[in-house]
């Protein structure tokens, strides 16, 4: 099911997808089967994996391709003339701090507050203390949180993976009250300019789905790289 030799699964079952709601998803969890360096964190985000928690995966749906993971080599991206303004904007109004995942009623509230009003929530319970944790905080590699303030309000939160040589956005939300700021773009160039100061050499951003609004964005971000069929391809 997978070439990666240190990854055991423990649950492969279908559902109805959550990207494209007409098609049926397979995204067998797989947990390490011991300790996970930064390298062989690498070599999962390589080979088209992400992370929910504790679990890894990636798509084996039986009918779709749509899901394509994508990457960003820091050193050649390029924005685009409304990334440049969006980074103007940010530098302008928000101030952005990097420090260890916190979990509190601010970004609680913020984070379901996100899913709500931005139709995520699928019908499902308000994310809790416990929720948060197992789907963001719990991590078998290090992770941070790039939050973005506006004087003393909490703007948006990035939970961010970070590897050898790679980083990996893992889940970002926002207040819709500040999108005029364009704040999930603003953090994803903070990514960018955090991976440059590393001398890292990836960002991935997840799933490129060009049918899912809230995903193709993702696209935007140029040049890029999509995992499709098993293989990295360039997108110029």
């Amino acid at each position: 099911m997978h070439e990666i030799e240190f990854l055991s699964v423990v649950s492969d079952q279908t559902a109805v997808c959550s990207y494209l709601p007409e098609q049926t998803a397979r995204m067998p969890l797989a947990i390490p089967v011991s300790g996970l360096c930064a390298e062989q964190f690498d070599q999962l985000l390589e080979a088209g994996y992400r992370r929910s928690g504790w679990y890894f995966y990636r798509t084996r749906c039986p009918s779709c391709r749509a899901c394509e993971p994508l990457r960003l080599e820091v050193e050649h991206f390029c924005p685009s003339r409304s990334q440049r303004r969006a980074e103007s904007k940010g530098a302008q109004y928000l101030r952005t701090e990097l420090a260890a995942p916190t979990i509190d009623s601010n970004r609680l509230e913020l984070f379901n507050q996100h899913r709500i009003e931005r139709s995520l929530s699928h019908g499902d319970d308000v994310v809790d203390e416990q929720d948060y944790r197992s789907f963001l905080v719990n991590s078998h590699t290090a992770v941070v949180e790039l939050s973005l303030w506006h004087d003393q309000r909490l703007v948006a939160v990035s939970i961010t993976d970070v590897g050898c040589q790679s980083l990996s956005a893992v889940y970002c939300y926002f207040d819709p009250q500040y999108a005029w700021l364009n704040p999930g773009t603003y953090a994803i160039l903070q990514q960018i300019a955090l991976a440059r100061s590393r001398n890292f050499r990836w960002l991935y951003l997840g799933m490129m789905v060009a049918g899912n609004s809230h995903l193709k964005y993702k696209a935007n971000f140029r040049p890029h790289q999509r995992r499709i069929d098993g293989s990295w391809r360039a997108f110029d």
